[in-house]
């Protein structure tokens, strides 16, 4: 016995990135296997598969030492022919994001124990399945693997959103996967062609690879729309509140905290680092979307009738900020934006659920269908204050590190654009706080607010681990910046290639100049 454990710890321990990334895929195996009758064996399962991936997850980000390179890296040849590779690592900003992702994979699962009732071994395999997607995404190094996850991400949230969505879930699903199909289209474009311009698909080689003035416009123009669609930019962001507000909890908590993470970590890790042409040619523009997202997502946010929709719009304002951080091109802007992901990821993740269990209690998401619940239901209002000021960036909770950061920086190198977000920051206050005024504060408005229940113990296992790492982040946000630090600085010395190399007084670089590589490249390579 002793022999096959000291055997399965060594394989553990060489294959520490792929056993997260895979336990959820082969979970969902062996919960299709379970009779479905046996739900509650069902829920268990995914719940205990879903823990230990959390597990494995916290100790590849402890591993992560934050070196600005990849770490913890594992190759397999795959289809040697054509340069494709099974080549995952992590540094500590995917190691981050992989971490959140298992987070909230694991509260979905829980806060789905009584809303779930139809089917529900499939909703647990799909649940398990788009949490292995999410997590491969993060760590993929070969393009092409980074495709099959990206698309495999898809299939499951489909179909969550069609079968135990509210309302009129079959068309929010299906505007779902017209938009990300039609970006993803682009995105393999993008990929086949530097695939075969580089003779490889391995992240690494793309970097070293002199892709001209021209290719680096088209295709930067390709990855940006696949990743511009799931961040979402403004213009391309209509499928989001239809999405979230017919998905079932587990779905918008995934939804808001992961998928929306795969668009800006497509830009981090892949664009702007690869086309630093196209960076210093649509900077200008990308600011400009970034900008209206926060001030356009906040004002539509507080127009909403609609808790998830109102959460949802939230989402756009916040990913504005993001955004904001990552074309700043400043190592605090960008660090700040990293961390704004997670620390965005874990709060509306939050406030998702507690939205699913304001609905579970009373039927409705319309905000007009609530007043004074904070009699009946104070700990769910205090829950709900408390994320919604950690949503403002309130000193001490999570995102006022993030958002501090990226608003320091921007204001170095993008002042005009900075000093116009800063106005989100007021209209986020504004639209949280009247959500909560009409929700909870004041008499009883209807009479079946006196039957409501407050916080079950499953409730406060779902919601404390989040608001403890909310408070944690707040207070001590070093523990996480210093994972993330030269990573960001790294995306940054890479993203400004052209800024280094173009001489003084020439605008822009000719379509078919070759861009020089510089030093910096090397610390990507391990």
């Amino acid at each position: 016995m002793d022999t096959i454990l000291d055997t399965i710890a060594s394989i553990l321990s060489r294959h520490m990135l792929s056993a997260a990334i895979f336990l959820p895929l082969l979970a969902a195996l062996v919960t299709a296997a379970i009779p479905s009758r046996s739900e509650k064996a069902i829920r268990s399962f995914a719940l205990a598969a879903s823990l230990a991936t959390l597990a494995l997850c916290a100790i590849v980000f402890a591993r992560v030492k934050g070196t600005g390179e990849f770490e913890l890296m594992e190759t397999v040849s795959w289809m040697p022919s054509l340069g494709i590779r099974y080549r995952v690592g992590v540094d500590g900003a995917s190691a981050m994001l992989m971490l959140m992702t298992a987070l909230l994979g694991t509260a979905g699962i829980l806060a789905s124990w009584r809303e779930i009732a139809a089917r529900v071994s499939l909703f647990h395999v799909l649940i398990l399945i788009a949490e292995c997607s999410l997590l491969g995404v993060f760590a993929a190094i070969d393009m092409f693997l980074f495709f099959v996850f990206w698309e495999a991400v898809l299939v499951p949230m489909y179909f969550i959103i069609g079968i135990w969505g509210s309302g009129n879930s079959s068309a929010a699903a299906i505007k779902f996967v017209i938009f990300t199909m039609a970006g993803s289209v682009l995105l393999l474009i993008g990929i086949l062609y530097a695939g075969g311009a580089a003779g490889s698909f391995d992240l690494v080689e793309w970097l070293r690879h002199r892709f001209s003035a021209r290719e680096q416009l088209w295709l930067f123009a390709a990855f940006a729309i696949g990743f511009a669609v799931k961040v979402p930019i403004v213009g391309l962001h209509t499928w989001l509140p239809d999405a979230h507000s017919e998905a079932p909890t587990a779905g918008s908590v995934l939804l808001a905290g992961a998928l929306l993470k795969m668009g800006g970590y497509g830009f981090f890790r892949i664009a702007m680092p690869l086309f630093p042409v196209a960076v210093a040619q649509y900077a200008p523009i990308f600011l400009t979307l970034a900008v209206i997202g926060v001030i356009a997502g906040a004002l539509l946010a507080m127009v909403q009738t609609d808790l998830k929709r109102l959460i949802a719009y939230s989402s756009i304002s916040h990913m504005g900020f993001v955004m904001l951080g990552l074309w700043a091109l400043d190592g605090q802007a960008a660090a700040g934006a990293v961390l704004g992901m997670v620390n965005h990821g874990l709060v509306t993740g939050a406030l998702f659920l507690i939205a699913g269990m304001l609905y579970e209690r009373r039927k409705t998401r319309m905000i007009a269908d609530f007043g004074g619940s904070g009699r009946s239901m104070p700990m769910i209002a205090v829950a709900f204050v408390f994320m919604s000021l950690a949503s403002m960036g309130l000193p001490g909770l999570n995102w006022f590190a993030s958002e501090f950061l990226i608003l320091l920086g921007a204001f170095q190198t993008r002042t005009a654009f900075a000093a116009i977000a800063v106005t989100g920051v007021v209209l986020t206050a504004a639209y949280f706080l009247w959500a909560i005024q009409r929700i909870f504060m004041g008499p009883l408005a209807h009479e079946e607010e006196r039957k409501m229940w407050d916080l079950r113990a499953r409730e406060y296992a779902v919601l404390l681990p989040i608001a403890a790492l909310v408070i944690m982040i707040g207070v001590k946000p070093q523990a996480a910046l210093k994972k993330i630090w030269k990573p960001s600085e790294a995306f940054v010395s890479l993203s400004k290639r052209v800024e280094m190399i173009v001489p003084a007084g020439v605008s822009s670089l000719t379509p078919n100049d070759q861009i020089p590589m510089t030093n910096e490249i090397t610390i990507w390579n391990r």
